[in-house]
């Protein structure tokens, strides 16, 4: 069996996820996918499952009846994956905003010795293809903001392309983890930081889609610029002892 799989979370991605899939699977190393759907209309979870006819025990889906953010997908794959015992479990986007030659290099960083490895567009610049201007800028300086708030030294905080080692997944409270946007991915890196948690930083280079929709909305970044305080100042009444948490995110 893999010790990785890769977390991919969709809402009709039907132009995508085929070619995302492929692409993985083509990779040197023993990739799983698992496909997190909900309840996609546009016929997405039906193409995952004929493709898991071609690519059996390697891909994987689990379908929800709508679309409930980004955060609570992500998280009900992080069970599945605690449970099914995986080493190294990543997040990654469908639209191919990542790279997924990118995953080898972000594997290589835990086994080396980090907790969680980030994907990270700032570490060295601005590695942003096709963002207008405006949107480079708010991603950029919602984690300086983030930096300034939080205290902790992340360059790329919102960033989505991340590998944890299970131990993180299985020591965060994740039903305490309450963001499901934007934030969400804030959250999660203050969390493993609060924790102890050995956090590193891999450059990459972020393309933005080219087919599918953009989930991203006004409504979301509200919850994370506001989210952030909220964040810290319930960080102040909240313990982070590793041995407490280990073994409660068992589904």
């Amino acid at each position: 069996m893999s010790d990785s799989v890769v977390i991919v979370p969709t809402y009709n991605e039907k132009e995508n996820i085929e070619k995302l899939v492929r692409n993985v699977f083509s990779l040197a190393g023993d990739f799983h996918i698992l496909v997190v759907d909900d309840g996609s209309p546009d016929g997405t979870g039906a193409i995952v499952k004929r493709l898991q006819a071609e690519f059996p025990g390697r891909l994987f889906l689990e379908e929800r009846a709508g679309k409930a953010g980004l955060g609570t997908a992500y998280i009900h794959g992080f069970r599945w994956c605690i449970v099914r015992a995986y080493t190294y479990i990543f997040e990654m986007d469908a639209d191919f905003s990542h790279n997924p030659e990118d995953l080898p290099r972000l594997r290589e960083a835990c086994v080396s010795g980090a907790d969680m490895a980030i994907g990270s567009r700032y570490i060295k610049g601005v590695n942003v293809v096709n963002w207008p201007m405006s949107r480079v800028l708010m991603s950029y300086f919602a984690s300086g903001y983030v930096r300034l708030i939080t205290g902790i030294s992340i360059r790329d905080a919102t960033a989505g392309f991340v590998c944890y080692r299970r131990e993180v997944l299985e020591t965060i409270p994740l039903d305490r983890i309450k963001f499901v946007g934007y934030a969400f991915q804030i959250e999660m890196k203050f969390t493993a930081i609060k924790y102890g948690f050995n956090v590193v930083e891999v450059p990459i280079i972020f393309t933005d889609r080219t087919e599918g929709v953009s989930k991203m909305s006004t409504r979301i970044f509200r919850e994370a610029f506001f989210g952030v305080i909220q964040m810290k100042v319930s960080s102040w009444f909240r313990g982070y002892s590793r041995k407490s948490e280990v073994g409660s995110n068992k589904a």
